[in-house]
């Protein structure tokens, strides 16, 4: 695979998968829990804020600013990739997660969680996952400044 195509492919990946799983979930978990492993279900649970459940019922507000973040980081994506792969996995990773919540947010009024680890306090799903991730890779890619010169203004 041409290594230009390599963001999209993941953004796209992580999109479908975060799509199919929330399709499995809305379809077998809306009554019912399935407990996995003694500290891990599936649970179905609707979000209308962010993460661990903050700022409920604000979903029309984190629908405006994801969107606009996923402009932003689509607006500076050439200047985040010369830092390097692992800025541009961090990209792909929170673009294709953003994407992924944007839809349930327009489709549902609320964003789809299943993930449920009983020593964590929040439900989550595969596109929490892959913001989380990304935006670790991006800090970590983006902290190395000397990487293509990428610090300085083009």
């Amino acid at each position: 695979m041409k290594k230009r195509l390599l963001t999209p492919a993941v953004i796209l990946s992580v999109f479908l998968l975060d799509r199919l799983a929330k399709a499995w979930a809305l379809n077998h978990l809306v009554w019912n829990s399935v407990q996995v492993l003694p500290f891990f279900r599936l649970t179905y649970a609707q979000n209308t804020g962010v993460a661990f459940g903050m700022f409920k019922d604000s979903n029309l507000f984190f629908l405006v600013f994801s969107t606009a973040l996923v402009g932003g980081l689509l607006l500076f994506r050439r200047r985040i990739q010369a830092y390097g792969p692992l800025a541009s996995l961090g990209l792909a990773l929170v673009l294709g997660g953003a994407l992924g919540n944007i839809y349930d947010r327009i489709s549902y009024g609320f964003v789809v969680d299943f993930f449920d680890f009983s020593f964590f306090p929040a439900v989550f799903n595969v596109a929490d996952s892959a913001i989380t991730v990304g935006a670790a890779f991006l800090a970590l890619g983006l902290k190395d400044e000397k990487k293509a010169g990428a610090g300085q203004a083009g």
